[in-house]
């Protein structure tokens, strides 16, 4: 199967240093990224800039990994020049058939709906990346738990996520006063090759977040998502829909359907297309909204370890508000070691 998959940051290529000690390997490697975004219409912040568009943002990832008897561990910590000391920090253990536990320090999104809210195939960004969203949350702060396992051809996961950590807990500490609750997502994918349709997967998850804001009120928020996705030779395309149920006794909803098509041209330039169209309804207000409809088109363009990267969106509507327009563009080079 021929999945496009576009080079995000964690997806860092190449090794600079590679020791071994005892039984584990430590590995680093890198990524440099330079960009120009422009952002223009007539609502959203950050609309018709101004100032400088160009930016850049350089990541150093360190691996460790080795058997620890009951299984391979893995430790991830990657560091950036934006400020953050950890970008990304996660630890799992792979335990073959008992599946894989996890345990997500700064959020990395690693299960449930939270690593699945968007898996349309493109060449690039989201569809909607950087004028809309995917409308679907999950378990992917600090400290989240997760698990995942593969057996025949059913692939799940699952993450729970206790609120109120600002910030990731060193051993023994915690998080101490703070809002109340928890997040827990799930998600399930089928690979129908395994029974005769090569090429398709068509996966389902949920998630829910509770919140006690006061004594006496409970804000719950409830998402749905579901991906079916289909690769033949250089073409993939995929299908989308989402749900979300917003806000205190459930009064908003929002209606997500989404597609793309995504084509590798040759071994080295990849193309994509989709198309987004959001439904809110408000059950609190007497208010009609009009329906948020965004388009992308994403290219990328690689040679060796760099990558040329396109991405444009145009959001119509833009945050159900009629007549609304907002657009992002972002060209990127990125350079791995």
């Amino acid at each position: 199967m021929n999945n496009l998959k576009k080079i995000g940051l964690s997806a860092l290529a190449g090794s600079l240093v590679a020791v071994s000690a005892n039984a584990g390997e430590l590995a680093v490697s890198g990524v440099a990224e330079f960009t120009y975004t422009n952002k223009d219409g007539s609502t959203g912040s950050g609309n018709n800039i101004t100032g400088n568009p160009y930016g850049a943002n350089n990541n150093i990832a360190f691996t460790g990994s080795g058997d620890v008897g009951m299984g391979e561990l893995t430790v991830v910590r990657v560091i950036n020049d934006g400020g953050t000391a950890q970008a990304t920090s996660y630890a799992t253990l792979d335990m073959g058939d008992l599946g894989t536990v996890s345990f997500d320090s700064v959020g990395g999104g690693l299960t449930g709906t939270a690593a699945n809210d968007d898996i349309l195939p493109t060449a690039y960004e989201e569809i909607w990346n950087g004028t809309s969203s995917s409308y679907v949350s999950g378990a992917s702060g600090n400290n989240t738990l997760g698990y995942s396992n593969t057996i025949g051809p059913v692939s799940f996961s699952a993450g729970y996520e206790k609120n109120g950590a600002a910030a990731s807990q060193a051993e023994s500490a915690s998080s101490g006063a703070g809002v109340t609750g928890s997040t827990t997502s799930y998600y399930a994918s089928v690979d129908m090759g395994q029974f005769g349709i090569d090429g398709l997967t068509v996966g389902a998850g949920a998630s829910e977040s509770t919140q006690n804001s006061t004594a006496t009120t409970d804000a719950d928020t409830k998402y749905v998502a579901g991906n079916i996705n289909y690769s033949v030779g250089n073409v993939s395309v995929g299908y989308r829909q989402a749900q979300k149920n917003d806000g205190t006794a459930a009064t908003q909803s929002t209606q997500v359907s989404a597609y793309s098509i995504a084509f590798n041209v040759n071994e080295n330039f990849a193309v994509s297309y989709g198309e987004q169209t959001a439904e809110r309804d408000d059950s609190s207000t007497t208010t009609t909204t009009v329906d948020e409809e965004v388009t992308g088109i994403n290219a990328t363009y690689t040679m060796g370890a760099a990558s040329i990267r396109i991405a444009n969106s145009v959001s119509d509507n833009d945050n159900f508000v009629s007549a609304a327009e907002q657009e992002h563009t972002e060209i990127s080079l990125v350079l791995s070691f």
